[in-house]
């Protein structure tokens, strides 16, 4: 019975040419309010730099549920609940072998990196996979986050559950 929204925005430092991710969610949040019309707003932010997906948390503070980073494929260290009461990872992490250069087979990243020049196709790492994610609880009456808990398990990394 819950509406939930979950809305999806491309960075732009290292990623361009895309359009302006802030004006972008701004339009969003004309079209969805929390304690309006959606009960929570998760915004996937996907990009390269952590100071842009800070920046964006800071920006939407208070007006969407949690900002969960995602696309540096690493899972950051700095899950918490912004003054405002929106939870924020700067990147949840990817779901795949960690024994891997983000996920890729690292014997073909590594020779990429050293010879400058592509070299063999990319091919996904094929082993033990580790589950990365986030728990957020919320606040019914707001909308907003009352935790944001990282969720690690399987593969190389240490887990961690809530």
């Amino acid at each position: 019975g819950r509406r939930v929204v979950i809305l999806h925005l491309m960075a732009r430092l290292f990623m361009d040419p895309l359009d302006d991710p802030f004006a972008s969610i701004e339009r969003m949040l004309n079209t969805w309010r929390l304690g309006g019309n959606a009960d929570a707003i998760i915004l996937d932010f996907h990009g390269e730099a952590s100071s842009e997906k800070m920046a964006m948390g800071h920006y939407v503070d208070g007006r969407v549920t949690v900002v969960a980073g995602t696309h540096t494929h690493i899972p950051t260290a700095d899950a918490q609940v912004l003054s405002g009461g929106t939870g924020y990872i700067t990147d949840i992490g990817m779901c795949g072998d960690y024994d891997s250069v983000i996920g890729i087979r690292k014997e073909i990243s590594v020779e990429k990196f050293v010879r400058k020049m592509p070299t063999a196709r990319m091919e996904a790492a094929q082993g033990d996979a580790t589950l990365c994610a986030v728990m957020v609880d919320t606040d019914d009456s707001t909308g907003l986050a009352t935790s944001i808990q990282p969720i690690r398990f399987g593969g190389r990394l240490r887990e961690e559950l809530p």
